[in-house]
């Protein structure tokens, strides 16, 4: 009995020192944590344009349909596909015989009126016949030249012309057709000049003037070319809040072919002062976002706001200014005032110097 007892008070001698020894105060275990390493960026101003990219369209200067006036039987066709043709060049012609004998039919009425009316002329003066028969048959003389004016329009809609000195695309009738004025015969562009049309978002609207020049580029091709906004759309479109441009192509080059996708680059304005960091450098928070700076041996979070973002950097417009030591590596590990030690300061951020876009 004597043994069981003095076994029972060594153990529990033994676990009350063991329990001394690693019941440390949680602040002394605290203040043996070493410093966090992290590398860190000492914020600079930079120039930066604000560079709005959006999608565009190329397009012939002038472009359309060519549709008939009239009905009728394709008695010719000269459209040759993908030649040029001045203005005025003759396109297609609608069979016109019945219209031409319709014609020929009011000229000799027109001659047998006219004699009729010198005759009354004559008993008008000698007062053979009254004012009113004489005034019926100058009446008449009149109606028929109206008709023959009719009859000419007519028959002149059955000439098709070209509109405008351009390309012709693919033709899609043959001769011999029966056509209507829906019926397309073929296209025709003036693709020696094109046009750029894009649309930009509604807050950039008052900031576009005419003539200013834009960039842009299409795929397949390596080149940048240029244009000149020549006007846009009176009224922001309800459905997208955007404003419709259309821009003059500068030149001409055989990679631009209308109808084309194209890539717009627009600068809006430019600043030398601007607060670039990189974008791997921001913590959001719900609706905010924050970055670290390093003051005095901690991380202190700084909530900031943002504008023009590029593919690696972002521009901060509050909340971090020049000159400040901004924290790059270890985000996920720091928190306010946490101890941290700078083992190396980044030059420069990645892209350096550039444009900005949305």
């Amino acid at each position: 009995m004597r043994i069981i007892t003095g076994l029972a008070i060594v153990l529990l001698l033994g676990g009350c020192r063991t329990k001394g020894k690693n019941d440390a105060p949680p602040q002394q275990m605290g203040a043996n944590q070493p410093a966090l390493s992290v590398e860190a960026y000492i914020v600079k101003p930079q120039s930066l344009d604000d560079l709005v990219e959006v999608p565009g369209s190329i397009l012939p200067f002038e472009s359309t349909e060519i549709h008939p006036e009239v009905s009728g039987r394709i008695v010719l066709l000269n459209v040759n596909e993908g030649n040029f043709v001045n203005k005025g060049a003759l396109l297609a012609k609608i069979y016109d015989g019945d219209l031409q004998a319709q014609l020929k039919k009011l000229e000799v009425q027109l001659d047998i009126a006219k004699q009729n009316e010198k005759r009354s002329a004559q008993l008008l003066k000698i007062q053979g016949i009254s004012q009113a028969d004489y005034d019926l048959s100058l009446l008449n003389v009149n109606n028929i030249n109206a008709d023959i004016e009719i009859t000419k329009a007519d028959i002149s809609k059955t000439v098709i012309l070209a509109p405008f000195s351009g390309k012709l695309g693919l033709k899609n009738i043959s001769p011999g057709a029966f056509v209507t004025p829906t019926t397309v015969i073929t296209t025709i562009g003036q693709v020696d000049q094109l046009k750029l049309q894009f649309t930009v978002p509604e807050k950039y609207g008052s900031e576009l003037k005419k003539g200013q020049d834009i960039q842009f580029s299409v795929d397949g091709s390596q080149k940048v070319f240029h244009a000149n906004i020549a006007a846009s759309e009176i009224a922001i479109a309800e459905d997208t809040r955007s404003l419709m441009v259309r821009a003059v192509i500068k030149g001409q080059d055989a990679d631009l072919i209308p109808g084309a996708f194209a890539k717009v680059k627009i600068v809006m304005g430019a600043t030398d002062d601007a607060i670039m960091i990189p974008n791997s450098a921001i913590v959001p928070l719900g609706r905010k976002k924050q970055s670290f700076l390093y003051r005095a041996g901690k991380a202190v979070p700084i909530d900031i706001t943002t504008g023009i973002r590029d593919s690696s950097n972002v521009q901060v417009l509050t909340g971090i200014n020049a000159g400040d030591t901004l924290l790059t590596t270890g985000l996920l590990f720091l928190r306010p005032g946490i101890d941290v030690k700078i083992s190396k300061i980044t030059p420069e951020i990645e892209g350096g110097k550039g444009d900005g876009a949305h």
